[in-house]
């Protein structure tokens, strides 16, 4: 039987409207060129939203894939699996944790991360004694589960869900006082982003980062990173927590973890995990063998010293190519991020037009991305070759060219 050919009409009538995607259709990936169902060839500085940190097709994932797609695909959690003991020995060993749960989403491992600091206090009976709070910041992203989008600090996403989980403060991001004075005896725990990436791309100052660290130590709460767009290579570390020398009671990451192949983790201790018992939380698909298997490959490509000492020279090569652009054009206010999370902000004249900027940008064969209606950010592949980015930032000057007409 004879597929019909689809359409980017067909959008508005198959799909729920919870999107509102570009006009073209990508078919093909290769690196970081994609071509769109009409053969137009354009350069990948999205990177599908933070995740395709090794391009796309990366030869050594697809011979990991497809080996073991010729094996078992899934085994349910009634058993473990090969790949995964591999990805979770690979992650323990590089990190601060001792222990993993695995998951399909960055949501997913926010989720549990939660979950568990709100069990750590019931099971001690702390929370007895109104030890549930959990402290987040303002204009921070955590997910889209009921859970995550209360405690992510951006009411548009969170007002039409409401009511929502209680005990959940928002606290002013970077403001070192404000924290403080916010984390109380009653908090069980505190997450935040190390870079705020959908609001933004606003790095956390190394002073707020200790002053939390303090301040949970003081009272006795978890503090949890965010990782998910910043882990996995993404700012030049193989953690972003790594740069800040300062390490989480838990940590969460997904997105590039498996370079488009979904999966999720949630790091800890031991003496933490051990209070997630069997039946107190699961997965029927969190690390399941294709996904761990392709996710162990990242891994072993990420934590390559070549791999991320090629992001802070890409970094650097961004940077000035979009300072350059800022200074020519005027559009650009700041440059700002770590690795190759960057984000360009608009003056305030083009303020609002986020969106329109990423439109001119697929005019000019070129994907990025919105980071709120005021900032361009860009996520390319972590191994994006420098005469691809050269190609891509001169596509961008052409957009931002088209943008000012």
């Amino acid at each position: 039987m004879v597929q019909a050919a689809v359409q980017r009409s067909d959008f508005g009538e198959l799909i729920a409207p919870t999107y509102s995607p570009a006009n073209l259709i990508p078919q093909i990936g290769e690196g970081s060129y994609v071509w769109d169902t009409n053969g137009r060839l354009y350069i990948d500085l999205a990177g599908g939203v933070a995740v395709t940190g090794l391009g796309h097709a990366h030869p050594e994932l697809i011979a990991e894939l497809r080996a073991q797609s010729e094996l078992v695909w899934h085994v349910g959690n009634v058993f473990t699996n090969e790949p995964v003991l591999r990805l979770a020995s690979q992650l323990t060993e590089s990190t601060f944790a001792s222990r993993v749960f695995f998951a399909n989403s960055g949501a997913e491992a926010n989720e549990a991360a939660l979950k568990l600091a709100r069990k750590v206090a019931f099971d001690k009976g702390a929370a007895a004694s109104g030890k549930t709070e959990i402290v987040a910041f303002q204009n921070s992203f955590h997910g889209r589960t009921l859970f995550t989008v209360g405690v992510g600090g951006q009411p548009k996403y969170s007002t039409p869900f409401a009511p929502l989980p209680s005990s959940i403060k928002h606290l002013p991001f970077n403001d070192c006082e404000a924290a403080l004075a916010g984390i109380s005896e009653k908090t069980c725990a505190v997450i935040f982003e190390l870079v705020q990436g959908e609001s933004g791309v606003r790095p956390a100052t190394e002073a707020f980062v200790n002053a939390l660290r303090t301040r949970c130590d003081e009272v006795d709460a978890l503090l949890i990173f965010d990782e998910v767009q910043t882990g996995v290579g993404r700012t030049g570390d193989l953690f972003a927590y790594m740069g800040y020398h300062v390490i989480p009671d838990i940590l969460t990451t997904a997105k590039a973890l498996g370079n488009g192949f979904p999966i999720g983790a949630m790091l800890t201790r031991s003496d933490l995990a051990e209070y997630f018992t069997a039946g107190s939380h699961g997965s029927t698909f969190g690390g399941n063998p294709l996904a761990a298997a392709v996710a162990a490959k990242v891994m072993e490509i990420v934590r390559r010293p070549e791999t991320l000492e090629g992001v802070k020279v890409r970094h650097a090569f961004c940077m000035q190519r979009l300072e350059d652009i800022a200074a020519r054009t005027g559009v650009f206010s700041e440059v700002r991020g770590r690795g190759m999370l960057i984000g360009a902000e608009l003056s305030e004249r083009y303020r609002g037009q986020s969106s329109r900027l990423v439109d001119c940008g697929y005019a000019a064969g070129v994907f990025t991305l919105m980071a709120g209606p005021d900032v361009l950010r860009l996520t390319p592949s972590l191994i994006i070759p420098l005469d691809v980015l050269a190609e891509a930032m001169d596509a961008l000057s052409e957009a931002v060219t088209q943008f000012l007409t």
